[in-house]
C-alpha cells in the first residue's frame, strides 16, 4: 500500500514539474490527500470514543502474556451461547405454530386472520425448519451487529464472569500496535476458553464473519456448487476482507487467525441442524425437528459439543501469525517489541520451551482440522520461534 502511495505521489510530482495543467492537477491530488487525512483523524476520533466505552474489537495481542494466568471461562461462554440457541428455536417454533393454525383454514378465514395462501404457508413453514431460518435467527442473537462490533463481541467485552482473571488488555503504551492508533485503541483483550488463549475478537469473526460464510456458501450451492466449491468461494470472500475492510486497509493487518475463527463459524452454522464432520469426528445436529417444531437434541451434550469443538490455538495470533504491514513501521516496531518484552514473558512462562515445538505447532494449525481455511503464508511472519531464539534451540536475550 505504501509504494502505491510513494508512486502515486512522485507521479503527480512529474505532472506539476511539467506544465500549468500539471500543477492543477497536482492542487487537485493533493486537496484530496488532505481531506483524507481529515477523513482518517475523525475516523480515529470516532474509535477513541468507541474504545472508551469498552467496545473493542479490531485487532488482538498473544505476543504479550498475562501476568497471572487467564480463568478458563469456556463454561460460561457455551452457556450464553446455549441460551441464545434456545431463545432462537422458542421465537422460530412460535412462528410455526402460527403458520400452521393457518393450514387447515378455509381462504375467507385465512384472509380474516392474516395468512397467506395455503402454498406461501407451506413454503414459509419449509423455511422455519430449515437449517437457514436457525442459523439466521442464532446470527441475530449472536453475530448481528455493525462491523465490527457484534452481540456476542460485545457481550465477551462486558460480561461480568463468575471467575478472574477473565480477560487481559495490553497497556497502551506497551502494545505492539502503537505506531497504528486504529489499533492501539481498538485492540480486543485476551481470553481463555477451554485452554485456547486469543483476543475476544474472535468470537465475533465466528459469529459474524461465520454467518457471511454460511450465506456465501448456500448461495453458492443454489447455484449448482459442490459443497468444496462453495466452501472455497467463502474462504476466497474472507480473504478478501482481510486484505480490506477487515484487515490490511484499516488496521495494517492480513490475520489468518480472523480466517480460522471465521471458519470455524461456518462450520458451526452448518452444524446447527445437521452432522458435522470435525478432522476425524461427526459431531451430531444440535437440534432436531419432532412434531414439526425443533427441539434440542437429547442424545447431546451441549456444554460440550455446542461452542467447544470450534475453539482453538488456531484463533492465537502469536501461534497463528498475521502478516504486518511496513507502513509506518508497524512490521519493524512488532518485531522490537516482542525481542524486548515477550520473549522474556515466553520463556518464563513455559520453561523448556523450544524452537522445535513452537514452529510444529505453527505448522500444524495451517489447516482448520485437515481443512482449507484459506491461510496465507509469508517470509515476513513474527512468531516467538523466530525472533525469541538466537540459533536452533537458544534463547536470545532481550534488547534494552
Amino acid at each position: 500500500m505504501e509504494k502505491f502511495i510513494r508512486a502515486r505521489i512522485n507521479q503527480e510530482m512529474l505532472w506539476a514539474l511539467g506544465d500549468a495543467v500539471g500543477r492543477q492537477r497536482f492542487k487537485k491530488f493533493r486537496l484530496g490527500l488532505m481531506r483524507s487525512r481529515a477523513l482518517t483523524s475523525i475516523f480515529l476520533c470516532i474509535l477513541l470514543l468507541v474504545s472508551q466505552t469498552g467496545a473493542r474489537a479490531f485487532e488482538t495481542d498473544q505476543y504479550n502474556l498475562p501476568p497471572r494466568p487467564l480463568a478458563d471461562i469456556g463454561d460460561e461462554v457455551t452457556e450464553h451461547v446455549e441460551q441464545k440457541l434456545r431463545q432462537a428455536i422458542e421465537k422460530i417454533n412460535a412462528e410455526i405454530l402460527a403458520h400452521q393454525d393457518c393450514l387447515p383454514a378455509n381462504s375467507a378465514v385465512r384472509r380474516k386472520s392474516g395468512c397467506d395462501s395455503a402454498a406461501k404457508e407451506q413454503a414459509r413453514l419449509a423455511y422455519l425448519r430449515s437449517n437457514d431460518a436457525v442459523a439466521r435467527r442464532v446470527y441475530e442473537l449472536l453475530g448481528a451487529g455493525v462491523p465490527p462490533f457484534t452481540n456476542g463481541g460485545t457481550w465477551m467485552d462486558l460480561h461480568h464472569f463468575r471467575v478472574h482473571p477473565a480477560r487481559y488488555r495490553t497497556s497502551y503504551f506497551k502494545s505492539i500496535f502503537l505506531p497504528w492508533p486504529s489499533d492501539t485503541l481498538t485492540v480486543s483483550p485476551t481470553v481463555n476458553l477451554y485452554g485456547a488463549q486469543f483476543g475476544t475478537d474472535k468470537i465475533a469473526h465466528l459469529f459474524q464473519q461465520g454467518y457471511s460464510y454460511y450465506k456465501i456458501y448456500r448461495d453458492a450451492q443454489r447455484e449448482g456448487k459442490t459443497p468444496e466449491e462453495a466452501t472455497q468461494k467463502a474462504v476466497r470472500w474472507g480473504q478478501g476482507t482481510e486484505r480490506g475492510i477487515f484487515g490490511f486497509l484499516i488496521a495494517g493487518i492480513y490475520s489468518n487467525g480472523d480466517l480460522a475463527s471465521n471458519f470455524a463459524g461456518l462450520r458451526f452454522y452448518q452444524g446447527l441442524t445437521q452432522e458435522t464432520k470435525i478432522g476425524a469426528h461427526v459431531r451430531r445436529a444440535m437440534l432436531m425437528l419432532k412434531n414439526g417444531v425443533w427441539t434440542i437434541n437429547e442424545s447431546v451434550d451441549l456444554r460440550q459439543v455446542l461452542l467447544k469443538p470450534f475453539i482453538s490455538d488456531h484463533f492465537n495470533e502469536a501461534l497463528n501469525p498475521s502478516i504486518f504491514t511496513q507502513f509506518l513501521g508497524l512490521r519493524a516496531y512488532v518485531r522490537r517489541c516482542v525481542r524486548r518484552r515477550s520473549c522474556k514473558q515466553w520463556f518464563d512462562h513455559y520453561p523448556g520451551l523450544t524452537r522445535e515445538s513452537l514452529i510444529e505447532r505453527s505448522e500444524a494449525l495451517r489447516l482448520w482440522y485437515g481443512e482449507d481455511y484459506g491461510f496465507t503464508d509469508s517470509k515476513h511472519f513474527i512468531t516467538i520461534a523466530n525472533t525469541c531464539f538466537a540459533d536452533e534451540s537458544q534463547p536470545v536475550e532481550a534488547d534494552h
